[in-house]
């Protein structure tokens, strides 16, 4: 099955322009609007059926969808990620397709891991790090927090990088 961006050139930056949003008030917010995801999410849908037909632009648009959710839905049920970040990369799969987002959300955890040990190094918070996995490790909650990351910002990296690794 082909997807859409490897259909259409106005796809991936209709990506990256989501993407970048997103980062941008993530910074500035510190939360990704629903608007943006669901609204995404949505308008991917037509675009998908436009450029691959019916029957395959609803299972691109469904698979690419479901994967960005099932990568990062883990995480944010443990806790380590908003529910923002979660709808921003199910949204970006919806575009790009299952295989993409199985890829930026690779992408997105080795730059969003590479960002957040230099934040625990910056702020000298390697110990509250392990008392926090320990904690999660046993099942308990309501450790104090080292710091949050504005994880969309990882995602439009990764999405940048992909799409233009993939050219």
């Amino acid at each position: 099955m082909h997807t859409a961006s490897a259909l259409s050139p106005f796809i991936g930056p209709i990506a990256i322009a989501i993407v970048l949003t997103a980062a941008a008030i993530d910074l500035q917010r510190r939360r990704i609007p629903n608007w943006l995801t669901f609204g995404a999410w949505l308008l991917a849908l037509p675009a998908q059926v436009a450029l691959l037909g019916f029957g395959s632009g609803l299972v691109g648009w469904t698979l690419g969808w479901l994967t960005g959710l099932a990568v990062f839905l883990p995480l944010y049920m443990l806790g380590g990620m908003a529910a923002g970040d979660v709808k921003l990369m199910a949204a970006i799969g919806a575009w790009l397709g299952a295989a993409m987002a199985f890829e930026i959300a690779l992408a997105a955890f080795l730059l969003g891991g590479v960002w957040a040990l230099a934040h625990v190094y910056w702020f000298r918070s390697g110990g509250q790090v392990f008392r926090n996995i320990g904690g999660i490790v046993r099942g308990k909650a309501g450790a104090p927090s080292v710091g949050a990351l504005p994880y969309g910002v990882a995602i439009a990296a990764g999405t940048l990088v992909m799409l233009f690794a993939a050219r």
